[in-house]
């Protein structure tokens, strides 16, 4: 029995947890000594595996010095050294907020942008996102990315949010998607702030957009008079190949939201940026009641922080996303060959994210559980989302790692 409650898992369906106990590059061991190799970046956040000594080395330093400060009333080298990264990273975004992960770094986007049209008197107060986004387990995540199948225990607590369809979800294309998202802007003035994914929907299955979608998005909402919130958690910081997927896409959003590869994995952290414009609408006398009503005690905490700062460097220095460009290109011929193996449906990618979506019999166990222990045999620790196989290396992987999850993942699928 295990006293611990694992997030997500049907816990009747586990006798026991392998449990891990050491980290070797982008290895998993575990007690009896098997090893893994880390196929979904210990939920999509590792990038130079689990022993980099540099970053152990900037959490130790930090540590020595102090390991938490908050940031009310006061603030510290880390956090501020951080900022000034992330700004030189994300293109227009010129103020930076802290928060624990992504799902609260998502509920301070939302707050910020509500409180943008309150701060002006304007009776903007609804939020609109895109059907089968995912954007954190909170309240207002939930609402926002909500889905039935995730969600559905929950929907009487969720507050309203109005969900522009998606292909599969309500329309047959990507086009009629920009056609209800324009109508329904231009009918509801009560919208604040359309929320999205960058570049891709990762919890819904590894949806890939098409070209220009974004930059068609981001023209919509400002013709509009329409706050843009992208939510990079899971995409930015070089998962697509690019630090600032916003930019790629040719999108201009006032508010970008970041956390997962943030620290390597190595710590939570998260952070919300936004642009001058969003920034000075919360400025005023005291008494005028315009500032940020949120906050949280680990805000900006040092240990993070200073994790962040050189894992941004470490970036910088060794030419990472280079690297992850060279890479994607042997993943996708790697999943292109894959997609003719029997019991595959279909597979989706970009950069270093795929979606395979299987042919699996899930009337005795859940595919997630099946997966995993066929997976172990193969040596790749993997997580489904439902039937389907999200194959998430970290970004710093040698090319041979990366060919032996490959062939892993294959072997994994042929077993079934």
């Amino acid at each position: 029995m295990s006293f611990v409650w694992h997030p997500n898992t049907q816990m009747s369906e586990w006798k026991e947890f392998d449990h891990i106990v050491s980290g070797d590059g982008m290895w998993l061991q575990d007690s009896t000594g098997h090893r893994m190799l880390d196929a979904v970046s210990s939920m999509w956040c590792n990038v130079w595996g689990h022993s980099e000594t540099e970053l152990i080395d900037a959490l130790y330093n930090q540590a020595c010095m102090i390991p938490h400060a908050s940031l009310f009333n006061i603030t510290h080298t880390p956090a501020e050294s951080l900022a000034g990264h992330l700004i030189q990273i994300c293109p227009n975004m010129r103020h930076v907020f802290y928060t624990d992960d992504g799902s609260t770094a998502m509920e301070a986007a939302f707050k910020m942008a509500v409180q943008y049209w309150q701060n002006q008197k304007s009776p903007k107060n609804m939020l609109a996102s895109l059907s089968n986004g995912y954007h954190g387990d909170t309240i207002g995540a939930m609402s926002v990315g909500y889905s039935d199948t995730f969600f559905g225990a929950y929907r009487h607590m969720t507050p309203r949010c109005i969900r522009i369809p998606t292909p599969n979800h309500g329309v047959t294309n990507w086009s009629d998607t920009l056609d209800h998202l324009s109508e329904t802007l231009e009918s509801n003035k009560s919208i604040a702030a359309v929320v999205m994914e960058s570049g891709a929907q990762t919890a819904g299955g590894v949806v890939i957009y098409p070209e220009a979608f974004q930059t068609a998005v981001s023209q919509i909402c400002h013709k509009n008079d329409t706050l843009l919130v992208v939510d990079e958690v899971a995409t930015g910081l070089g998962r697509l190949s690019h630090m600032a997927e916003y930019a790629a896409q040719q999108s201009n959003p006032d508010i970008a939201v970041y956390s997962k590869m943030l620290t390597a994995g190595y710590m939570p952290l998260a952070a919300t940026l936004a642009t001058d414009k969003i920034y000075d609408a919360f400025l005023g006398d005291y008494s005028d009641h315009l500032h940020l009503f949120h906050g949280h005690t680990f805000s900006g905490n040092p240990l993070g922080a200073a994790v962040a700062n050189r894992n941004l460097e470490l970036y910088a220095e060794r030419q990472l996303i280079q690297h992850v460009q060279q890479l994607s290109r042997i993943f996708a011929d790697g999943l292109d060959v894959m997609s003719d193996t029997k019991g595959v449906l279909d597979v989706r990618y970009k950069g270093l994210l795929a979606g395979i979506d299987i042919d699996i019999n899930c009337d005795v166990s859940s595919a997630n559980y099946t997966i995993y222990q066929i997976g172990r045999k193969n040596g790749v620790y993997l997580r489904t989302l439902g039937n389907t196989i999200l194959v998430v290396p970290p970004l710093a992987i040698s090319p041979e790692e990366l060919s032996q999850i490959l062939t892993g993942v294959s072997d994994t699928i042929l077993a079934l």
